[in-house]
């Protein structure tokens, strides 16, 4: 998809948006007690989520503004989409705060490895590991801007991705055992399931899958990075 939308005027914020704009449609679809048919459209969030960074690489036009706002975006619609199920299932309010908290850890070590590997890689430095040095922008994008969302991932993220790089060992060669369990903990693999979970009328163990399995498969990712 990134490459068809490649000359089409498109900026990569707008795919952003439109991700975003699909994330609060499915709440409300959950809300609204049509929870299969807005995990399917969660699977499709998680394309399109994949498209604006790729996208970025490919016009070689990458975005420190586009980096942050992403995951911005991404929290936005975790929260909404836990609070529909929340509201849907009755949950506690304290529980669905530890499965916010549980899936953003669960995104942060995602990312820690991916830019890991994309570092290696590419050389691609748009994302880093630490973001407490304020990033220069790119000549397509404002200073201004830049230190804005800079700010604001800051104030609201670095926490994490802190916690995570402290919790994280110098890892297996070629990071092959951590990128493979974690992309388990994707926002792709995660939607599959529970879109297998609402077709089974089983959307209950949600708490279960999220605080239980995965945290078993970061335990073994923090434990092997180690070894």
């Amino acid at each position: 998809m990134a490459r068809f939308l490649k000359d089409k005027p498109i900026s990569v914020i707008q795919v952003t948006n439109l991700h975003l704009l699909l994330t609060m449609f499915c709440s409300w679809l959950i809300v609204d007690d049509q929870a299969i048919l807005a995990c399917f459209l969660l699977i499709v969030k998680g394309v399109i989520d994949a498209v604006d960074g790729e996208l970025a690489r490919i016009r070689e036009r990458p975005s420190h503004v586009g980096r942050y706002w992403d995951t911005v975006a991404d929290t936005i619609g975790l929260i909404a989409v836990m609070w529909a199920f929340g509201t849907l299932f009755e949950w506690d309010p304290f529980l669905t705060c530890a499965l916010i908290l549980a899936t953003l850890f669960q995104y942060s070590l995602f990312n820690h490895y991916s830019i890991l590997m994309r570092s290696l890689g590419s050389g691609d430095t748009t994302s880093r590991i630490d973001e407490r040095e304020k990033p220069v922008a790119y000549p397509w994008e404002k200073q201004s801007n830049v230190n804005l969302f800079h700010t604001i991932y800051l104030m609201f993220f670095s926490w994490q991705d802190r916690i995570i790089a402290g919790l994280s060992g110098k890892g297996s060669k070629g990071l092959v055992f951590e990128l493979t369990a974690s992309s388990s903990l994707g926002f792709g693999m995660q939607s599959l399931i529970i879109f297998a979970l609402a077709l089974s009328e089983n959307l209950e163990f949600l708490p279960e899958l999220i605080l239980g399995v995965n945290m078993v498969l970061m335990g073994l990712v923090f434990l092997r990075s180690w070894i």
